[in-house]
């Protein structure tokens, strides 16, 4: 018989969606046990530093996927139309049409947030920087570029509320779509 041994990443990616469903304040290593099926011996082989540990993990797999998917594509597309229009793409993808709670947004409201603000802050703050400057390659004014990226980056993560407490994906899809228009209405040149 086989043993499949589970891998630190592995238990990041279960770890997340226990944070998601329970915050971080409401996560018991009980829960954690309960939802995932790891023991209490490998979490703490895997994540000596305990809960916070395990959390400070799931924002730092949070952290390098955007990175890849969303921040570097901003910062380093020549296209910035291109670029912005996959921003959008992946959020869709990555927040799973709306059924899927925004973790950091999570943490940013809950009291655990002073325990996290490295990480939420620099999430967001990053977000809001790339998206601006990606705009602003648009060929819009810093000042619009910024006020801009402040409405998407609004416009996506209260869809993202909305939609999970009306319990309808659809609110989150039309908002995708209203701002990927707003964002070719406000900047010159784009496709329409």
């Amino acid at each position: 018989m086989v043993k499949l041994q589970m891998e630190r990443k592995d238990a990041v990616a279960m770890l997340a969606e226990v944070f998601r469903e329970h915050g971080y304040a409401g996560t018991t290593l009980g829960i954690i046990n309960t939802r995932t099926g790891i023991g209490k011996g490998s979490l703490y082989h895997f994540f000596p530093g305990g809960k916070e540990e395990m959390a400070e993990a799931v924002l730092d797999d949070v952290a390098n996927w955007f990175e890849k998917h969303i921040f570097t594509p901003l910062s380093e597309a020549d296209e910035p139309r291109s670029a912005i229009a996959g921003m959008f793409d992946a959020v869709e993808a990555y927040f799973r049409a709306g059924r899927r709670i925004c973790l950091v947004g999570l943490i940013a409201l809950d009291s655990s947030r002073d325990i996290f603000a490295g990480a939420v802050t620099g999430y967001f703050a990053r977000w809001r920087a790339t998206l601006a400057t990606a705009i602003g390659r648009s060929g819009v004014s810093d000042e619009e570029a910024l006020r801009l990226a402040d409405e998407i980056l609004v416009g996506i993560q209260g869809a993202i509320v909305l939609s999970r407490a009306l319990d309808n994906p659809s609110v989150f899809l039309e908002t995708i779509t209203t701002l990927r228009q707003r964002y070719r209405a406000g900047t010159p040149g784009a496709l329409r």
